[in-house]
């Protein structure tokens, strides 16, 4: 009996076939654009750090809006860059804060845009970190519980305005259920929650800080954020964060953690997000410049990674690239 020759290039040969055959594809509508709105601007400011990405002011959201919404991108995530800051992030929640300003002009503008709002401190914090400080002989911690009452006054004034979907990133313990029953006691029980489950202390959100204007002034985020070295803890986080309330889970960063993205899509089978984070972003746009590489060639193959290792959703710099690129 012959032994026939196994040949999977069969599959590959011709160009419609393989498209036929194709197991993870990309849809537009996957994608979610960042925008930083900066009350400290009159005109777009570039951030040296991420070619192609701004600050916003709110004089020039709707302008910013309809252009993402002409090229196709269906939903935002935004961030808020306040004229002040102070060491209770008073104006994280303020009925007239730059999200709560942000989110009101772009569903006049652009109501069927869906739109995400961060809510965190560190924007609005004087000294950058995610909560509430207490010092005690030169030591500093981060109280966790006092944090988290002000997080859900930020996550309910964030659903006043209009948001359509609150992300917590902040990373204290127990934030999904207080803020899960501040909406509800709001009467926001139909806004979801995407929780920043698996968030860890990367050394990749560099241009992210710049973009936000969110370094912490002293120590990192290391007591509060993930150690990037822990798989099994990013699932026990996750799993809090689903029985508290979370409707959508995420994976940040993305690249470095494609084994943990893929880990609590297949142990929760719950709706998945990912951040393919502003390091990552930086890398690809300065080696492109350089013409080390095609820069649309390796965006598609690294959203492809996202889908392929779980991701539903995919929160990317590209988003407005995204639509063009997949219609191409």
């Amino acid at each position: 009996m012959l032994s026939l020759i196994q040949r999977p290039r069969r599959m590959r040969k011709n160009g419609v076939l393989r498209e036929m055959i194709c197991e993870t594809r990309l849809s537009a509508n996957q994608f979610i654009q960042p925008i930083f709105v900066s009350e400290n601007v009159s005109v777009r400011k570039p951030i040296a750090s991420m070619p192609g990405i701004f600050q916003i002011p709110l004089s020039e959201i709707e302008m910013e809006v309809e252009s993402l919404a002409n090229a196709g991108v269906c939903s935002v995530l935004i961030f808020g860059i306040p004229a002040e800051k102070n060491t209770r992030a008073s104006g994280a929640f303020a009925a007239d804060g730059v999200v709560q300003k942000t989110v009101l002009t772009i569903k006049k503008v652009v109501p069927e845009m869906f739109v995400i709002t961060d809510v965190c401190l560190c924007e609005y914090m004087s000294h950058g970190h995610c909560g509430i400080i207490h010092e005690n002989h030169g030591t500093f911690s981060i109280l966790n519980d006092e944090s988290v009452e002000i997080l859900a006054k930020v996550a309910v004034s964030h659903a006043q305005a209009g948001a359509d979907l609150i992300a917590p990133s902040d990373m204290m313990d127990g934030r999904i259920g207080a803020i899960r029953r501040a909406l509800d006691a709001a009467h926001f029980e139909h806004l979801p929650i995407m929780s920043y489950a698996a968030k860890f202390c990367s050394a990749m959100y560099g241009p992210f800080r710049e973009a936000a204007e969110s370094a912490p002034l002293f120590c990192d985020r290391r007591s509060y954020q993930m150690d990037p070295a822990n798989a099994l803890e990013a699932l026990r986080e996750t799993e809090l964060d689903i029985v508290e309330g979370a409707d959508i889970v995420m994976v940040k960063p993305g690249l470095s953690y494609l084994d943990i993205l893929w880990r609590v899509k297949e142990k929760f089978q719950r709706p998945t997000a990912v951040y393919n984070v502003s390091g990552e972003y930086a890398m690809v746009k300065a080696a492109a410049a350089n013409g080390w590489l095609d820069e649309k060639r390796v965006v598609l193959e690294t959203m492809t990674a996202f889908r392929r290792a779980g991701a539903d959703l995919i929160i990317t710099y590209w988003a407005a690239q995204m639509p063009a690129w997949l219609a191409e």
